[in-house]
């Protein structure tokens, strides 16, 4: 997959001269609705003879309508998963978009003009509530207008579950809840962070749970605070583990929030390695203890109950 990155205005050399079917949306955490909306272009691709490409951008769009610090805003996937995702979709080209004041300010003409004929674009493949600019003016029924008949038009009708549609909306209400399962359903793959293993305060060692303590970018979506059965990759290698997003607050109040990962039946030191966590099922809230050796006994049952829910599963 070739990923281009484009910063407006664009220079016409940066662009391929292939004809493409052009997939249009922002695709945060690239779910089961985004999916068959790729894949209803890729099959039109594959009809037409071109490639698929894929139109993103490198941030969302309310960082610059709604004045969004960059750093507060809470990503399903980081853009290098992204990319990874639609790779696996079989998209060809994936156009990232920097999504600046100049470029969102185009008229949706402009837009059109620029972004799907300019990118060589003979079909335009989005989701039923897809816009480019004000949705009074640029939605999918504006589209053909401003097509002028150069390109074809395919919108995806709203992909539903339990009769409810499937979003990227609902799959954050869900992680909030710790709705795992569930979350994993709607996204047709097990919800996973990626960040590197730091030193903490060695607290889990001396309980005799040495955990991996896991700095994430503040632009990470968490799940619900509380203790999970997770999977960690270390290398190329998947292992079982217990996952605690929380404050330890059996050791005092006001205490930073932190990503740990205690792994079953491993010995290895792994500060500085980038790993990667899937977060498969919640198991408990936190709880402040009133001392370690009642936490050390709810350590001991988690243990037992995350080796249960893999062995079961």
């Amino acid at each position: 997959m070739q990923v281009i990155p484009i910063r407006h205005p664009y220079n016409s050399e940066q662009i391929p001269t292939d004809d493409v079917v052009m997939v249009l949306g922002f695709f945060d955490g690239v779910h089961r609705g985004h999916q068959t909306v790729i894949q209803t272009g890729k099959k039109l691709a594959e009809e037409k003879g071109v490639k698929l490409a894929v139109m993103t951008f490198n941030q969302h769009p309310s960082i610059v309508f709604q004045k969004v610090l960059p750093e507060n805003m809470k990503y399903l996937n980081s853009l290098e998963q992204k990319e990874r995702l639609m790779e696996k979709q079989g998209v060809d080209i994936l156009y990232v978009i920097e999504f600046t004041s100049a470029f969102a300010h185009l008229a949706p003409q402009e837009f059109v003009d620029q972004y799907v004929v300019g990118l060589h674009g003979i079909a335009a493949v989005s989701g039923f509530d897809y816009t480019y600019g004000p949705k009074e003016i640029a939605d999918v029924d504006h589209l053909p207008e401003y097509a002028k008949g150069r390109f074809e038009i395919v919108t995806v009708n709203k992909e539903e579950l339990d009769g409810e549609k499937i979003s990227s909306t609902r799959i954050r209400e869900l992680m909030a809840q710790g709705r795992m399962e569930e979350v994993t359903e709607l996204l047709g793959y097990v919800y996973e962070i990626e960040g590197t293993v730091v030193h903490g305060d060695a607290r889990g060692r001396l309980l005799g749970f040495p955990t991996a303590n896991i700095k994430v970018k503040s632009t990470v979506r968490l799940p619900r605070i509380g203790v999970y059965a997770v999977k960690i990759q270390v290398g190329d290698k998947w292992y079982v583990g217990m996952g605690s997003i929380g404050h330890n607050d059996t050791f005092g109040d006001g205490r930073e929030l932190t990503v740990e990962v205690y792994i079953l039946n491993f010995h290895q030191d792994i500060y500085g390695e980038q790993v990667t966590v899937r977060w498969n099922h919640y198991l408990r809230d936190q709880v402040k203890f009133d001392g370690a050796d009642n936490l050390i006994i709810q350590l001991k049952q988690d243990e037992v109950d995350t080796a249960t829910y893999f062995s079961e599963g």
